[in-house]
């Protein structure tokens, strides 16, 4: 390595150290200096709940009271799908083979399983606003059943994406933003629901939240390497 790129790279390692020591010294004292509360989260959280726009409370704290952190999730998986497909398409690779051909058992659990699959993920979708549910349990279901599919050679994914894929992966974060945004426009806070709204806001976040989850992970399995590839 040349005298330059050596300096540089000392230079980038005392850099990264300093902003290192500064980002804990920041984060140790904003713990520090926390207030005691007098009230527990939970309790506020009961407090506010009919103003929320659904009875769950995980579900009010993650789609409204707290919803930047859900729509920055999203925004952090969606940059590592479209990270990962940028990596394949640059490397010139292929997506995973499907099978080539399914057995009778496979191919009758496929048929079987799927739309009972679908039909749970929406009501994993429909009971997130009262029980344990919502966007991510039923994304997470959507893929599995693309899963079942692929796995079945009844779906073969395009490398690249085609534009309805595309367009599947960027609608959860498009219209959870979009909604974030309106809220200002109308002269309200960032992400701040109108009361006689929010509930249906917050069914329009999640169904299409559903879908973006589900095609991202799916393009994740989908876009891994072969096993055995290097």
């Amino acid at each position: 390595m040349t005298a330059p790129a050596l300096r540089t790279s000392a230079l980038l390692r005392i850099v990264t150290r300093v902003a290192v020591t500064l980002l804990a010294v920041a984060l140790a004292t904003a713990m520090l200096d926390l207030p005691s509360p007098t009230t527990s989260l939970a309790q506020i959280v009961q407090q506010h709940l009919g103003d929320s726009g659904v009875r769950h409370p995980v579900t009010a704290v993650l789609l409204n009271f707290r919803a930047y952190d859900t729509l920055l999730e999203i925004a952090v998986l969606l940059l590592a799908v479209l990270g990962g497909l940028a990596l394949r398409l640059a490397a010139g690779d292929s997506p995973m083979p499907a099978a080539a051909s399914a057995s009778p058992v496979l191919a009758g659990l496929v048929h079987l399983l799927v739309p009972l699959i679908v039909l749970l993920a929406g009501y994993l979708l429909w009971a997130g606003a009262h029980r344990p549910g919502g966007a991510f349990q039923a994304g997470a279901v959507l893929a599995a059943a693309g899963v079942l599919l692929r796995l079945a050679g009844r779906w073969t994914p395009l490398l690249p994406p085609s534009a309805l894929a595309r367009g599947g992966l960027l609608i959860g974060f498009i219209v959870f933003l979009t909604v974030a945004l309106s809220a200002l426009l109308t002269g309200g806070v960032l992400l701040e629901y109108p009361r006689t709204w929010a509930s249906e806001l917050i069914l329009l976040i999640e169904a299409v939240l559903s879908v973006s989850i589900g095609l991202m992970l799916l393009s994740l399995f989908s876009g891994a390497t072969t096993p055995g590839r290097r």
